[in-house]
């Protein structure tokens, strides 16, 4: 098993879901019987995701070469991409050219940097492995949004989390996001 592991604060918060204690945006119907591929070189995360994922029809890769393979012979609803160990940017390039939506799952490429990459090469979202207990919601974004990115929602969710992992000015120390956030900005 990887060093990464969100079992057990999985595990919390779908007892509070289900015990109607957390509000949810009905993130299970939205999702219901999507097709999503998830990719991590980390068997215990591909395991996970499918565990939150549940309604969803779920394909697991491990590795680069059979992400590529189901990339290139399946259709899929959502992607859900780890960066590094998978090559994470070449599969998100070929995920992208299919015109599957695609979200990047990260926790050691968790950098305003690889964000900025993911966004130029076409992700609809960032997560920090962190919040993969909030997955189903996240992706509900990108259902409700009928794919398309979900940037401004994400910052609002985030804002906070990357702020605190990135450092207060992390936005203004590059010019691509004070851009970036203006555009988002633009088109609310």
């Amino acid at each position: 098993m990887g060093s990464w592991t969100n079992r057990s604060s999985f595990t919390a918060y779908r007892s509070l879901r289900q015990k109607g204690k957390i509000a949810i945006m009905d993130s299970e119907s939205l999702l219901k019987d999507k097709i999503v591929l998830a990719v991590d070189d980390e068997v215990d995360v591909t395991d996970t995701v499918a565990e939150v994922l549940d309604m969803c029809l779920v394909r697991k890769a491990n590795d680069y070469d059979t992400a590529r393979q189901l990339l290139m012979s399946y259709t899929f609803d959502i992607v859900i991409l780890d960066i590094m160990g998978v090559n994470g940017f070449e599969l998100l390039k070929t995920s992208v050219k299919r015109g599957f939506p695609t979200v990047m799952l990260t926790a050691y490429a968790l950098t305003p940097e690889a964000l900025e990459k993911s966004i130029k090469l076409g992700a609809v979202s960032f997560l920090p492995k962190e919040k993969m207990s909030e997955l189903d919601e996240f992706l509900a974004d990108v259902v409700l949004k009928g794919g398309q990115p979900v940037w401004g929602k994400l910052f609002d969710k985030l804002g906070d989390f990357f702020n605190k992992r990135f450092g207060p000015d992390w936005k203004q120390r590059n010019q691509f996001f004070e851009d970036f956030e203006k555009s988002i900005k633009s088109e609310e």
